[in-house]
């Protein structure tokens, strides 16, 4: 039995995750999280006999540590973070208090005979691009908002546990990603609320600042093919889509699946935190998959199948 930890698996990404490694009755999944933005609706134990969910913050050492000296865990997957563009500029402290959770989760993986470590960084590191589409190893890490410098130093932590203990890691940089579980305060799952209401979509600025967009089962087949694979050890992915995507665009687009009648407002540019332009590299990830990408245009078809999707 594989037992593996699962923070913040309550949030979007993490319980599809979870979901997705409960499906090998071999893996023994443990989730936590704090639910200060995560929903226990989300965890899956209640379809799966492998997944537990014990509700404990990262961020406290003594709640967390106890989690890890009862389980041992084998491999530790820290998805635990504050996040959301909007949530993070205005709580910038609480953001830094991640740094805690991930010197908790090292120390204790390091200590307890965690295999591996795989960390949720994000395309926030990249900050403006210097060089396009955004590679792993050669664009420079330049942003200075607090939720970039935390997954910035989350990454140099993994690095300096490996090189000094021999703790084994994988970076998952992950470049906006959606699906039906998506919390409702993100541009995708935003923009659908608005539209099934026929309310008005808001849009910071014009409308010209650029995304690709990840369907959650592509995030989580890249994420899990390199946890079963053993590729990518001690190395950086980009887990995002391909196709670069206009945010007015992005708008009209759901307007259409929706057959909405909302009309598109735009309000003053956010002062920081909204780059002009993201995309990634996307070799490595399209290494580790097995099939092609969903398409932005079939990930928004399959939110509307979805009874379940969280409005």
């Amino acid at each position: 039995m594989t037992r593996i930890l699962i923070t913040g698996g309550a949030g979007f990404v993490g319980s599809c995750l979870a979901d997705k490694l409960a499906e090998n009755p071999e893996n023994m999944i443990v989730v936590v999280d704090n639910l200060r933005t995560g929903e226990i609706v989300k965890v899956p134990n209640s379809r799966h006999n492998n997944v537990h969910f014990i509700k404990c913050d990262t961020n406290d050492y003594a709640d967390i540590s106890a989690v890890f000296f009862a389980w041992k865990f084998d491999f530790v997957f820290h998805y635990a973070a504050l996040v959301g563009v909007l949530r993070t500029l205005q709580n910038p402290v609480a953001v830094l208090d991640d740094i805690a959770g991930i010197e908790n989760v090292l120390k204790l993986s390091k200590n307890t005979g965690v295999k591996r470590v795989y960390f949720s960084s994000s395309s926030e590191v990249y900050g403006e691009p210097v060089e396009f589409p955004q590679n792993e190893h050669t664009t420079p890490l330049n942003s200075r908002l607090p939720y970039a410098i935390v997954k910035n130093v989350g990454e140099a932590y993994l690095r300096s546990y490996q090189k000094e203990f021999g703790l084994e890691y994988t970076i998952f940089r992950f470049f906006n990603t959606f699906g039906p579980k998506q919390s409702r305060d993100f541009v995708i799952s935003k923009f659908f609320r608005m539209a099934t209401q026929n309310e008005p979509i808001t849009i910071y600025g014009d409308g010209s600042q650029t995304r690709t967009f990840c369907y959650i089962d592509d995030n989580v087949e890249a994420c899990t093919q390199a946890f079963y694979r053993n590729e990518y050890v001690n190395d950086v992915v980009n887990v995002g889509g391909t196709i670069e995507i206009p945010i007015l665009q992005v708008a009209e687009t759901i307007i259409r699946v929706v057959g909405s009648k909302s009309e598109i407002r735009f309000l003053d540019p956010l002062e920081e935190g909204d780059m002009t332009r993201r995309k990634p590299d996307t070799t490595k990830m399209m290494k580790l998959m097995n099939r092609p990408l969903v398409t932005f245009e079939e990930g928004l078809q399959r939110i509307v199948q979805n009874t379940s999707y969280i409005l």
